[in-house]
């Protein structure tokens, strides 16, 4: 083979590999040589409408409410205050929820589930989302249609429902929604998370991503590492890392939009059956890091699920990862909490109508708390002995 062959086939070789870990929109300057890894240079359909999105739900002082509980999910919530998981309850707590005076001042999305999305008044036929949308605050959408186990693992699961989600996604954007949720499940023992389970996650999520994107949705990725187990801060610091730095490079590899996306991770905790807990500035500063060793700075927010901490633990935590000097967090850090959002409102609400303009004020007062916590404002002044309850669930399901 001729010096000049060898030279060429040295370059074509290195622009293969350059382009596998470059996004579509930043092929342009290398040309042609985008065709050598099999993708295209032309600009993402939804690309301004996505960044412009994520953007908007990462907005300073504000986050997300979870209020995608499946049916059984909500049926074991509704359990607890001795209420019938009917439809007619359901709908009577989330239009509680939805047409809470001023929620826009601190919740810039809410996540929904299917049901919930389409449901209408019965006297008025007024869709229920529809005061969320009147107030600014972007709907989204829960896509995945849970777990299953993983064969071969240490009773590891992996999560199903990509096989016909570019048909739901559109059918989602065209009923308002702008943003979407999938979670991803690992825990720690003995032997797990297996590089399988990891491996299985990070791929997952990415084409979950892609698909959203190319459809209208900006993807919230939730790898989400549940707090069972008794392991330390460090060993979850380390297997957060590791899950976090697969995830991004699955994104890479599916050409996912970053400044299009959001990330849900879990906050860097000892676990629940550890000896010794950590403190709170021990555990800010192990999340943090995670963080600023994984997540690239184009991505816009960080909207941390609570993972079973009272409503106040969930709260002081999140002002930490604000307030400390903790060195750069070019992402805005905030929350997309449920059960840390909701479990004062459902005790106050007890399924009764009178008791509804209660329930909106607790949902008020901890939107506002995460709000300040979200920019490191937060006092303390929001705590009781409702929102210091536990709301830990072994090997939660969602």
């Amino acid at each position: 083979m001729a010096l000049t062959e060898v030279l060429n086939w040295m370059l074509v070789s290195t622009l293969r590999s350059l382009c596998r870990w470059s996004l579509p929109s930043r092929l342009s300057h290398i040309g042609a040589a985008a065709s050598f890894a099999g993708v295209s240079d032309a600009p993402l359909q939804f690309g301004d409408e996505l960044r412009r999105t994520a953007k908007a739900i990462a907005a300073p002082g504000k986050g997300i409410l979870a209020a995608d509980e499946s049916t059984g999910t909500i049926g074991s919530r509704f359990k607890e205050i001795n209420v019938p998981n009917t439809h007619e309850n359901r709908f009577a707590y989330r239009h509680l929820l939805f047409n809470t005076p001023n929620l826009a001042q601190h919740i810039s999305g809410v996540i929904l589930f299917e049901e919930t999305l389409f449901d209408k008044d019965p006297k008025t036929q007024q869709l229920l989302v529809k005061p969320l949308q009147d107030a600014g605050i972007v709907l989204g959408i829960k896509v995945d249609q849970g777990t299953k186990h993983l064969p071969g693992t240490d009773n590891e699961t992996y999560t199903q429902g990509l096989t016909d989600l570019d048909v739901r996604c559109k059918k989602y954007y065209a009923a308002g929604c702008r943003f979407a949720k999938w979670r991803a499940v690992l825990r720690i023992s003995e032997n797990t998370p297996s590089p399988l389970s990891i491996q299985e996650t990070a791929q997952t999520l990415a084409k979950y991503a892609a698909i959203c994107q190319a459809n209208g949705l900006v993807p919230i990725v939730e790898p989400e590492i549940l707090m069972d187990g008794a392991h330390s801060l460090a060993i979850c610091q380390y297997w957060t890392e590791q899950t976090i730095s697969a995830c991004y490079r699955a994104l890479n590899e599916q050409h996912v939009l970053l400044e299009g996306t959001l990330l849900k991770p879990n906050m860097v905790l000892a676990g629940k059956q550890a000896p010794q807990q950590a403190t709170i500035e021990q555990a800010a500063r192990a999340t943090v890091e995670s963080l600023q060793r994984t997540v690239p700075p184009a991505v816009p927010g960080v909207t941390f699920l609570s993972g079973g901490q009272s409503e106040e633990e969930a709260t002081v935590l999140l002002n930490a990862l604000n307030a400390h000097s903790l060195g750069s967090r070019p992402w805005a850090l905030t929350f997309s909490y449920g059960r840390a959002l909701q479990k004062t409102v459902l005790k106050t609400w007890l399924g009764k109508a009178e008791n509804v303009k209660q329930a909106q004020q607790a949902l008020t007062v901890r939107a506002r708390a995460n709000g300040q916590a979200a920019l490191g404002q937060y006092k303390g002044d929001a705590n009781s002995a409702s929102a210091s309850q536990s709301s830990y669930v072994k090997d939660y399901k969602y």
